[in-house]
């Protein structure tokens, strides 16, 4: 079972998940860092390391807190300002912070999300 990123993470990204991660399958997006579902190999080195205890496991699709269940959802829907979506990157170093947040991560914390 994958690992995704919870609530913790969102505006506290810390990164000494991504140092450790051996398959550099932790993307960067603007409040929060996302684990892309199908590059982990659930060695759990990333839970392992953070001081926030952001990543969790994420069983049958279902995640323990709605904002890990993101981490699918910023890879496989469009993000705001882009067409597509960024399905299998291939490995985080070699590509530069994606600079954007899922729809539900933008939003978190506001006042109009927590109100929904």
């Amino acid at each position: 079972m994958p690992y995704a990123i919870g609530e913790s993470c969102v505006d506290e990204m810390d990164g000494s998940c991504v140092e450790v991660c051996p398959v550099d399958c932790i993307y960067e997006g603007h409040r929060k860092l996302y684990i892309h579902p199908g590059e982990c190999i659930d060695c759990g080195a990333c839970a392992e390391v953070c001081p926030n205890s952001a990543p969790v496991v994420v069983s049958r699709g279902s995640a323990p807190d709605p904002i890990a269940a993101e981490d699918a959802a910023f890879f496989a829907r469009p993000l705001p300002g882009r067409d597509s979506p960024l399905g299998s990157l291939g490995g985080a170093s070699s590509h530069p912070p994606i600079g954007v947040d899922t729809e539900a991560v933008a939003a978190y914390g506001s006042p109009a999300a927590d109100s929904t």
